[in-house]
């Protein structure tokens, strides 16, 4: 299957790029595979990203611009302890979607494990926002411990991405949501109440 023809060149390699790394892994897609399912040549592949790491540094990138569009729409008009769960909820919708195969962001760091890598730079980029965006909301929301509760949501939200692939992941939707909440019951008064 291949990508729409008459989009633009880099749009075509960008979203092969987004559905194989995704499926496959980023090690388990070499460039001749991205060039055929993008439908360009390989002169114009080369023109966009001259390199396998370039397109998956654009790959990684789009997924955290694309997560923080949802977290930015999750939160808006909501209190920070809404918006909190929200945010997670909106998580937890990804995992009970057919083809989940875990977190982009930690699946793309098993094949970059040098810190200063370019790819593992945009990866740290991602995770340093999102906890600070958290502990903002937390800080927010008064929670008596806006750091701890942040690093926990961190881990709960890595744990409960990689626990779905191995129960059912309505059960661990579940666990995610009460476990949010209790985090959150350190926030303000009544900030655990459903």
């Amino acid at each position: 299957m291949t990508t729409n023809d008459s989009s633009p060149p880099r749009e075509r390699i960008l979203a092969a790029a987004m559905r194989l790394f995704y499926a496959q892994g980023v090690r388990g897609v070499g460039i001749d595979q991205l060039i055929r399912e993008s439908a360009v040549a390989n002169a114009t592949f080369y023109r966009h990203f001259p390199s396998k790491d370039e397109v998956v540094l654009a790959y990684v990138r789009e997924h955290d611009r694309v997560f923080r569009e949802a977290a930015a729409a999750a939160v808006t008009g909501r209190s920070p302890q809404e918006a909190v769960k929200a945010v997670f909820e909106g998580i937890a919708a990804q995992f009970c979607e057919p083809g989940f195969r875990g977190c982009p962001f930690i699946n793309a760091a098993a094949d970059y494990p040098d810190p200063d890598h370019p790819v593992s730079r945009a990866i740290q980029e991602h995770m340093d926002w999102f906890r600070a965006r958290l502990l903002e909301l937390l800080t927010a929301a008064g929670h008596p411990d806006p750091q701890g509760a942040a690093d926990t949501l961190l881990i709960l939200r890595h744990g409960a991405m990689n626990q779905s692939r191995f129960a059912p992941p309505r059960r661990v939707r579940s666990a995610l949501a009460g476990a949010v909440a209790t985090v959150l019951g350190g926030a303000g008064p009544g900030a655990g109440a459903p």
